[in-house]
């Protein structure tokens, strides 16, 4: 099932907006995040327009959950953060998906505190976001 209003249903200039599509996951989608304040931050959006984890069968959160810890493992391997943080929101967006956003100490930038959403500092040039795409994809 799809919602036309959804930007992961849709996979459109909805989700053009605010991330690059880097592939499709076995229970998921997988975007980079245009906004890089934290070198190679990710979305991890369910395949299915589903609002939340209690929706899925055990089966398909179990699948889902080993798609996030998959792409946690790339972005370990290609950018070694310190930590990497996991959030679910969705108050405006119905659609399962969890940011995934690597911290680095050195950074300094929000280290020890929540990720900002969107903290509208740092994009980067199309070649640069195919570098991160490369990378990440050659890491899944």
């Amino acid at each position: 099932m799809k919602d036309q209003n959804c930007a992961y249903c849709m996979n459109n200039e909805l989700v053009d907006a605010f991330g690059i599509k880097i592939c499709d996951l076995p229970s998921s989608q997988l975007y980079l995040f245009k906004e890089q304040s934290h070198r190679g931050r990710v979305i991890v959006a369910h395949k299915n327009h589903v609002s939340e984890l209690v929706d899925l069968t055990d089966e398909e959160r179990n699948a889902y959950f080993a798609d996030v810890a998959h792409v946690a493992k790339a972005l370990h391997k290609v950018f070694r953060p310190k930590k990497i943080n996991y959030g679910a929101y969705g108050d405006t967006s119905c659609h399962l998906h969890f940011h995934l956003v690597p911290k680095y100490e050195e950074d300094e930038f929000e280290w020890g505190g929540i990720f900002a959403m969107n903290p509208n500092r740092k994009y980067l040039t199309m070649e640069e976001y195919n570098v991160l795409l490369d990378m990440i994809q050659k890491a899944l």
